[in-house]
């Protein structure tokens, strides 16, 4: 496997010559095919150009999942234009420092959110506005109509940069990682290559667009002729009967999604669809285990990151709990905090070195000092722990960062809060440390209950008892309402109090952990 300089915009010419009629994604009632969006595409690009734009030009996009964000996210990638994604949750502050920091020449906007950026668009003459739900002048309709429907007369090269993602840790503020168009090509040749998806297969897609995830699933439904059942939002209770309805064949699954869909209550028909496999990261053993039996569905895993693509590696073997090993465009090694390459079995920072120089990490927007101390010698550090196993399989551990050393011993909070999120009345919880009388860290766990079931502090505690070893097991438990979050809607760790006075504390209340 190797990537090729055969760019987004070419894949787009070759697919509408080759097979217009080809289904592309259906949403709600209607059926969008690849010759109907490659006509819209052309045309919102043409526009694009003909408003003052250029190549390089970057383009903030705040729109809901539908069919028309499908056209703009292809459309600025055919112009040669820089995508800005922008979570249509972000407001205030949040929102300001996207355009702050990444300084859009233009905005493409739904109307629905047209209240949160009027301070923004107030105070930027210089933005150039297309609303969607709009007509008339400054209207992305009015925009798609002026356009040519004849493929844009821009060239586009593989390794020009066409978009900046975020990437924002629990920690610091956000960054925007450059992505070329050949390395968005790269992750969905990944998912392709774990999935086996191939001609007739059917996705749901319910990812939010402006997470990278969901557009990879977009350029992988361009590159092989599958058709996307497309969703406005994830719903839990709605998820099966949206797979039957769009007779779906592979469903993708990120963070919590598998365990909100076990604690559905269990139905007749939980088994009745057609679909033949999940693929996704992070899934806890025990859910993992669950999940297949319950709803009769494999699921195959694999990892990867904003810096590099949607996937560095994969396990299509299935191998319980692995995230496979690398892809052919990649090397993978485990190292310590020396450098030194860890040994079989025992947890080491992920470091990644592309096989390939245009799958190099290109770095950060405006932030070239951060981005170049991430490389050394050419392998990127990706804050990331995992371990090997004997075949080479690399098992998720958590983040390096993420750790908390108790007695002498380094404990990844991400191996106790994926435990802890199996807890059937727990929607999301935290761990961190807090100071210790011996002169380390206590365990402080946060968590966020199903409204009227939070467990007894207790209670929870008993539960972990059988789940985990004794030294992972949390001394302090506090319940929060509502957990700070970063601007793609990770837990700030940083904002949560480290002061165990309102907290339950294990050890006052006399119970003895066994071990």
């Amino acid at each position: 496997m190797q990537t090729n300089d055969i760019t987004i915009a070419q894949l787009w010419d070759a697919r509408a010559a080759r097979d217009p009629g080809h289904v592309y994604c259906r949403f709600e009632d209607e059926s969008w095919t690849i010759g109907q969006l490659d006509g819209r595409i052309n045309r919102l690009a043409n526009a694009l150009l003909a408003s003052g734009l250029q190549k390089g030009d970057r383009v903030a996009v705040m729109l809901p999942s539908h069919p028309d964000h499908v056209i703009v996210i292809f459309a600025l990638a055919k112009a040669g234009l820089v995508r800005i994604p922008v979570n249509v949750h972000l407001k205030a502050a949040a929102l300001d420092f996207v355009f702050e920091r990444f300084e859009p020449h233009t905005l493409i906007a739904d109307e629905a959110y047209a209240g949160a950026l009027a301070p923004i668009v107030e105070r930027s003459p210089g933005l150039s506005v297309f609303w969607r739900g709009r007509d008339g002048a400054g209207s992305l309709s009015g925009l798609v109509e002026a356009g040519s429907p004849l493929p844009p007369p821009m060239v586009v090269e593989a390794d020009d940069i066409i978009a900046i993602t975020p990437s924002s840790g629990t920690t610091g503020e956000p960054k925007g990682v450059l992505k070329t168009d050949r390395s968005l090509r790269a992750g969905p040749m990944g998912t392709l290559a774990l999935t086996g998806a191939t001609a007739g297969d059917v996705f749901l897609l319910w990812e939010p667009l402006h997470h990278g995830a969901g557009v990879a699933v977009l350029i992988a439904a361009l590159m092989e002729p599958i058709t996307l059942a497309m969703v406005d939002k994830f719903s839990a209770s709605q998820f099966w009967e949206q797979v039957r309805r769009f007779e779906v064949t592979h469903i993708h699954y990120l963070g919590g999604v598998l365990p909100l869909l076990l604690k559905q209550p269990a139905n007749p028909r939980d088994r009745d669809h057609k679909v033949r496999m999940a693929w996704g990261g992070g899934c806890p053993l025990d859910v993992w285990r669950a999940f297949e039996e319950r709803f009769g569905v494999s699921l195959y895993e694999g990892y990867g990151l904003s810096e590099m693509t949607t996937f560095v590696t994969i396990n299509p073997e299935g191998r319980l709990g692995s995230c496979g090993r690398p892809l052919p465009f990649y090397k993978v090694r485990l190292l310590d905090d020396e450098g030194v390459e860890v040994g079989l079995g025992e947890p080491g920072e992920i470091v990644v070195r592309p096989l390939e120089p245009g799958l190099a990490f290109k770095g950060y927007f405006r932030m070239e000092e951060t981005g170049a101390a991430l490389v050394k010698d050419g392998w990127f550090s990706t804050g990331d722990l995992a371990r090997k196993d004997d075949d080479g399989f690399l098992f998720y551990s958590g983040r390096k960062k993420d750790s908390v050393r108790r007695r002498g011993v380094n404990i990844s909070a991400w191996e106790v809060e994926r435990i802890v999120l199996t807890h059937d009345d727990i929607e999301e919880c935290a761990l961190i440390g807090v100071p210790s009388e011996m002169g380390d860290d206590d365990l402080k766990l946060f968590i966020r209950a199903t409204p009227g079931r939070e467990p007894a502090p207790l209670d929870l505690i008993r539960w972990c008892e059988s789940r985990m070893p004794y030294f992972q097991i949390p001394r302090y438990i506090e319940p929060i309402e509502e957990f700070p979050k970063t601007p793609t809607q990770r837990i700030k760790k940083s904002d949560l109090s480290r002061s165990v006075s309102e907290s339950f504390d294990l050890e006052a209340s006399g119970y003895k952990i066994g071990r």
